[in-house]
């Protein structure tokens, strides 16, 4: 399915290993359901980094990059706005993941992208 909008927004971490279960539960099933009510989000799929091997210049090659995040959310938005609306203010605070999980991740990178 094509992308919807023009606006990308990624937000990758890494989460302490013995609060991996609990990232996983409540970002599938309250973060995400939380933040698609939010006007403006109209998608989010969640990813995890894996090996990458793959052919360049005829050669075979298994790519790894240092640092990178674990973790990938990417939510389809309306509008950069929808990033400081009250909305997303009050959904990115609710439930567990503001005690529960937010204090346990690291190496967070927040991006934004516009399709060109």
């Amino acid at each position: 399915m094509p992308f919807q909008t023009k606006y990308l927004f990624t937000a990758s971490m890494d989460i302490e290993p013995d609060k991996e279960a609990v990232f996983n539960e409540v970002y599938d099933k309250e973060h995400v359901p939380t933040l698609l009510e939010v006007p403006g989000v109209l998608s989010i799929a969640r990813f995890k980094t894996r090996e990458l091997t793959m052919i360049m210049g005829g050669e075979r090659r298994t790519i790894v990059v240092e640092g990178e995040p674990r973790y990938s959310a990417m939510y389809e938005l309306e509008s950069p706005d929808v990033l400081t609306s009250d909305g997303w203010a009050a959904a990115v605070d609710q439930g567990r993941w503001p005690g529960e999980v937010r204090p346990f991740t690291k190496n967070r990178r927040h991006i934004l992208r516009q399709r060109i």
